[in-house]
């Protein structure tokens, strides 16, 4: 470590991340790249796609730890390493440069990660799915309820900007919107094969 940086432990760093100190997240970051790079170039990647794969890893660890539902049984090093190992692999198996199942490449280490990243993934693809039922939904829906749900925008605002005679009727259309979009999403969600 160089000097002036300071030294972190698994639970310090935990403490700093859940707190929202940037240095905490930025010493983990530098601190375990290297040791993803390694298991990506050695293992038919470049270090650009290390480097993908372990900002993928870093974000599925700060999402668990922001949300306070992240049970580490192992050091903060060995998750981060089972995380962007399971990603690289099934990142390999997309591309058709690795032809085994992925629990077959070595006894996957027992440390929760497989778990939080398939919740990580099932999210992503969730949030997709969402957005993908936004734009099916259409106008004034679509702006009626981003307003409302994502720009926190209040329902006299919304009636002003839709052209609605009151508060009341804006509700209503806000309320309609909304059942069609939960229409939209689940009929799309049922029929989205898993990955």
């Amino acid at each position: 470590m160089g000097k002036g940086q300071p030294s972190y432990t698994d639970e310090e760093l935990l403490a700093g991340i859940r707190h929202g100190d940037d240095r905490a997240l930025a010493h983990m970051y530098r601190q375990y790249l290297p040791t993803v790079i390694h298991l990506v170039t050695q293992n038919s990647g470049t270090e650009d796609e290390a480097k993908d794969i372990y900002q993928e890893g870093v974000m599925v660890f700060y999402e668990k730890v922001r949300e306070g539902t992240l049970e580490l049984s192992c050091q903060i090093k060995t998750y981060l390493y089972a995380v962007c190992r399971r990603l690289w692999l099934k990142r390999l198996a997309e591309k058709g440069r690795y032809g085994g199942r992925l629990d077959d490449f070595e006894p996957y280490l027992e440390t929760g990660a497989e778990a939080d990243l398939v919740d990580a993934e099932e999210r992503d693809r969730q949030f997709a799915l969402m957005s993908e039922a936004l734009v099916r939904l259409g106008e004034p829906c679509r702006s009626l309820l981003e307003g409302f749900y994502l720009l926190d925008k209040s329902m006299q605002q919304l009636t002003a900007e839709h052209g609605y005679t009151n508060a009341d009727n804006a509700k209503n259309q806000k309320y309609k919107c909304l059942v069609r979009l939960k229409k939209l999403f689940f009929t799309q969600y049922k029929e989205e094969p898993l990955s």
